[in-house]
């Protein structure tokens, strides 16, 4: 099958054949226009990898063909080639776009060469854009699962916020996903082909806050044996994350305060300001209210910050997104491991659902990490979901001096060991009754008092993926 689609023009049939001729042969698919009114019509109705243009040709010549062909398709390579080369066309075409001007006569082993490297740009073009919009899926908007309400709302304040040059503050407990969110409005806005430059200011000593987020200058404190470039100089055109904003140390805040009114800063020892163009955007896993109260963050600093505010909500308060996260975690997961999961029993996803999830999303995903490890069959079952998550009560205070109520606990231990059994058995409840050694009514109502449907009910829910 031809790997590329050429559009040969020229009002002279010789040369039309001979480029024709030459290009079948070397495997591609030919198309020819006798002109270039013929040629602006076939860019109309279809698309083509390269096009090879005479420039002077009757009625339509082609710079026009040149244009038409940019105007359609703005990633097709373009070749122009004249028996009248001057100074002025060739100027003029490569301003158009042409990626090269030939002249009559040329010699075929030449004119190969050059179809061979405008193909191999053309390639490495769309391999280039292919990448990005991979990128885009990965760290963009599209990463993002939810139906819930408050999901959808912050679905929408990411769109608005994308297009705006505002700063916005993300909050939410771990795990939730604040660094996706700052990523996805990176990534959304008109500034995607620009740096994302985070940092976790927890993560700095306070000692070196300053120089990390604005510079220095060689010879501004001791070590400083070279001129730095801080993170905002990093950014520029881009946009600059600062997680854990709460833990900018108060001396640096003013300056961070000024950096953001003036968009300008000073790196440590220098004398001079420095325009900076950066997008900002803050998290925190504190209640900034609260840190403002406590003279942990400045108050002129928290309402540059709070320009657009997000919220992300725990993954408790948001419990019907957790089948769309678990799917999205298994299929992910299973193809970056090469392991053959593809779906979680109706059990394991009810107890995934149940649980309180203090590590919100980044736990959820971990545990699903260990399950598609660990799981013996494609199907998570629910003795592949760890003690801790299955009964979170005993499990997380196993080895402590204080547990739950006997009762409690003997609860939790019936719920789980009846629900393994009857997996066991394949849901076969007079076949389970009779392993545990109690009538089979006993397990339908206990599954009711539970809210369980078995497998095959119909009602029971079911995660295919």
């Amino acid at each position: 099958m031809p790997d590329t689609r050429v559009l040969v023009v020229d009002d002279e049939r010789s040369m039309r054949e001979l480029l024709a001729i030459m290009l079948r042969q070397a495997g591609h698919d030919v198309t020819v226009a006798d002109g270039g009114e013929a040629a602006i019509k076939a860019l109309k109705s279809d698309t083509f990898d390269l096009v090879i243009t005479d420039l002077r040709m009757r009625e339509v010549d082609g710079l026009a063909v040149l244009r038409a062909a940019k105007e359609q398709s703005p990633q097709t390579v373009v070749l122009v080639i004249t028996a009248f080369a001057s100074t002025e066309t060739a100027v003029e075409a490569m301003k158009l776009g042409a990626y090269d001007y030939l002249t009559k006569p040329f010699k075929v082993d030449e004119i190969k060469l050059t179809i061979a490297n405008a193909l191999e740009r053309k390639r490495l073009q769309d391999e280039n854009q292919a990448l990005k919009r991979q990128l885009r899926r990965e760290r963009g908007f599209e990463n993002f699962l939810g139906k819930s309400p408050q999901m959808l709302d912050i679905f929408e304040t990411i769109r608005k916020a994308a297009d705006s040059v505002s700063t916005v503050l993300i909050t939410g407990e771990s795990g939730t996903g604040k660094e996706l969110v700052a990523r996805a409005i990176h990534e959304e806005s008109p500034r995607r082909n620009g740096p994302f430059v985070s940092i976790n200011c927890g993560a700095v000593p306070e000692t070196l806050m300053e120089s990390e987020l604005f510079g220095h200058v060689k010879g501004a404190f001791t070590g400083a044996v070279a001129n730095t470039v801080g993170l905002f100089s990093a950014a520029a055109g881009g946009t600059l994350f600062l997680d854990e904003v709460t833990e900018v140390p108060s001396s640096v805040q003013v300056k961070l305060l000024r950096a953001i009114q003036e968009r300008e800063i000073r790196r440590v020892g220098d004398t001079r300001d420095i325009k900076v163009d950066v997008r900002l955007i803050a998290a925190s896993n504190r209640e900034v209210a609260k840190a403002v109260a406590d003279g942990v963050l400045r108050e002129d600093l928290f309402y540059r910050l709070n320009v657009i505010p997000i919220h992300l909500p725990p993954l408790r308060e948001r419990r019907e997104d957790i089948p769309l996260l678990v799917a999205h975690f298994v299929r992910r997961l299973s193809a970056e491991l090469g392991r053959p999961v593809r779906s979680v029993t109706p059990e394991a996803l009810a107890i995934l659902e149940t649980y309180r999830w203090p590590g919100n999303v980044r736990e959820l995903e971990n545990v699903l990490h260990r399950a598609v490890v660990l799981a013996r069959s494609p199907v998570i079952h629910l003795q592949d979901v760890p003690l801790d998550v299955a009964m979170p009560e005993t499990g997380s205070r196993l080895g402590e001096d204080v547990g739950p109520p006997l009762r409690e606990a003997m609860e939790q231990f019936e719920r789980q060991y009846i629900l393994r059994v009857l997996e066991g058995a394949g849901w076969n409840v007079s076949r389970a009754a009779r392993l545990l050694g109690v009538h089979r009514n006993t397990i339908l109502t206990k599954l009711s008092g539970w809210g369980i449907q078995r497998p095959g009910t119909g009602e029971g829910r079911s995660l295919s993926l």
